[in-house]
């Protein structure tokens, strides 16, 4: 459904998008994920035909956006941060308005209004100025002028900002269900809301490309992220430095990070090396320095370390990391 090829937008000496190349396929919802600054939203603006490219190619259902700029926008529906509403009409006149320059047949236009309302949950505010909406009811409002003309592609940019938890809860459930009916492209900043609504990740950082997989494969892959936690009671017998150099020796551990202290108990998270199972070596690694293993369990990688570790910045753990065996500290 969308196609990008080697895509870059060049201003003067700053690149803002660097040869990116990914692919979006129908009924995919795709999170858009990137630092500040990172070329997200001028991705979005070349996708939806506001910015042409300087180098690439992109397709949108077919449909080139430099070459068939019109075609593309009649196959998608855009909700930039900032909806494009006019505060002075109520919500019903509005939308028959967008539905218009839309170009929905006059024959479909009442129905169709009356359908993204209730789709939206604005039905009950459509005779209220825009005006007059609070900040949640304003945002829909915007998601249903999006999709008034039932396009083929939805490119939502910050869909939730602003809103209370309630709030945010409804415009996800929303999103949720227009899945399958519509190829989702969303950008947020808040990564449980990728991991509650999305199927696949797109990451791009300082303009390039940096990662393309579904949410699960980009928590597994291999040497990312925090991996195995070890509970040990050692009795007095030892302290956290030796259990830390000793679970550090097993084979395939490449850091060990202190967790937590509770006396003679100690918590410590282990990182093996290329998304190596060593969690049999640990606990014989603890069972025969005589210690107890009070626990050892793999630790579930959250969508929001894996973003940091691919963008460079990984949380700050490391001052409490001991390099493994053979490592230079």
């Amino acid at each position: 459904m969308i196609q990008v090829e080697n895509l870059s937008k060049k201003y003067a000496r700053h690149v803002a998008v660097n040869n990116i190349s990914f692919s979006v396929e129908k009924g995919d919802i795709v999170g858009f994920l990137g630092p500040n600054g990172a070329g997200k939203t001028t991705t979005m603006r070349i996708l939806t035909c506001f910015l042409p490219p300087t180098e690439g190619k992109a397709t949108v259902a077919g449909f080139d956006v430099f070459e068939q700029p019109f075609e593309v926008k009649k196959r998608i529906g855009y909700l930039p941060e900032a909806p494009p509403l006019y505060p002075e009409m109520s919500v019903e006149d509005y939308l028959t308005f967008v539905g218009r320059l839309k170009n929905v047949p006059g024959g479909e236009l009442k129905s169709r209004t009356g359908q993204v309302m209730e789709r939206c949950a604005v039905a009950d505010v459509r005779s209220k100025l825009i005006s007059k909406l609070s900040k949640g009811y304003r945002q829909r409002v915007g998601l249903a002028q999006a999709i008034i003309h039932n396009p083929d592609v939805l490119i939502l940019d910050e869909p939730t900002s602003g809103l209370d938890p309630k709030q945010i809860n409804e415009t996800r459930e929303l999103i949720k269900s227009l899945s399958g009916e519509h190829t989702i492209v969303l950008s947020t900043h808040i990564l449980p809301e990728v991991e509650a609504i999305c199927e696949k990740v797109i990451i791009i950082d300082r303009g390039r490309l940096v990662a393309t997989d579904s949410v699960e494969n980009l928590k597994n892959r291999a040497g990312v992220g925090r991996g195995i936690q070890v509970q040990v009671e050692t009795a007095g017998a030892a302290d956290a430095v030796t259990v830390r150099e000793r679970l550090a020796q097993v084979p395939g551990a490449s850091s060990v990070y202190e967790r937590a202290s509770h006396g003679d108990s100690f918590v410590f998270e282990v990182e093996s090396a290329d998304g190596q199972n060593i969690r049999g070596d640990l606990a014989r690694a603890v069972v025969n320095a005589g210690w107890n293993l009070q626990e050892l369990k793999s630790m579930t990688l959250s969508l929001e370390e894996v973003f940091l570790h691919l963008t460079g910045s990984h949380p700050a753990a490391a001052t409490s990391a001991l390099p493994a065996t053979g490592e230079k500290a």
